[in-house]
């Protein structure tokens, strides 16, 4: 019986979003507003459970370390918000995060999407027995790699060829761009699928 109207809910929250396609109306606008609810709800049971309890009230309550009150008081400048003559006092726990995240950040993004990425296209032919398509395709990778990155190199103007190069980048740029538009669709449509099959299949039971 729980399954049952466990369906039946799940089903009616669908038809209210998919209610949109036709125009703005009262059903979509509860079910957004509800997911919205329910988002903000879980997300503050989880900063609850998982942030406050275990690294502010077991550290400085149970265990005794006092240290902790220092970040404790930061992050509550950000409750300062609530009220416009406070508000100046998030600046001060945002300028802290963001370099803190800075500066724990750039380096690993170096590290990993252009240092590592640089030494991998380098390599690239350095495995032995590679077929013709296999040596076509790398350097095809090779190529689209440090034309993209001439064309974000603004220190030479482009012309003649380094124009040329930063143009063979740009069509290499569009097909990537194109490609991750195209997943992205894909991915879209199975969710859209997905949910054709249940009301389809799980509610009204008219396939198998």
């Amino acid at each position: 019986m729980i399954t049952i109207i466990g369906t039946w809910i799940a089903a009616f929250f669908t038809l209210a979003i998919f209610s949109f396609l036709y125009k703005d109306n009262p059903f979509y606008k509860f079910a957004e507003h509800l997911l919205v609810g329910i988002s903000v709800g879980y997300g503050i049971g989880l900063i609850w459970h998982n942030a406050f309890i275990g690294y502010v009230w077991i550290p400085i309550i149970n265990n005794h370390q006092y240290i902790y009150i220092i970040p404790t008081l930061i992050g509550l400048l950000y409750l300062g918000f609530l009220h416009k003559k406070t508000i100046w006092l998030i600046r001060i726990p945002i300028s802290i995060s963001l370099g803190i995240g800075t500066g724990f950040g750039v380096p690993l993004i170096f590290q990993t999407y252009i240092f590592t990425q640089l030494r991998e296209t380098l390599t690239v032919f350095n495995h032995p027995g590679m077929g013709f398509w296999a040596i076509v395709s790398t350097a095809l990778l090779v190529i689209g790699v440090f034309t993209a990155i001439i064309y974000f190199f603004f220190s030479w103007k482009h012309k003649g060829t380094v124009g040329v190069l930063a143009k063979i980048g740009i069509y290499f740029l569009m097909i990537g761009f194109g490609a991750s538009f195209g997943l992205t669709v894909m991915g879209r449509i199975s969710l859209l699928i997905g949910r054709f099959l249940f009301l389809f299949k799980d509610w009204l039971h008219l396939i198998g």
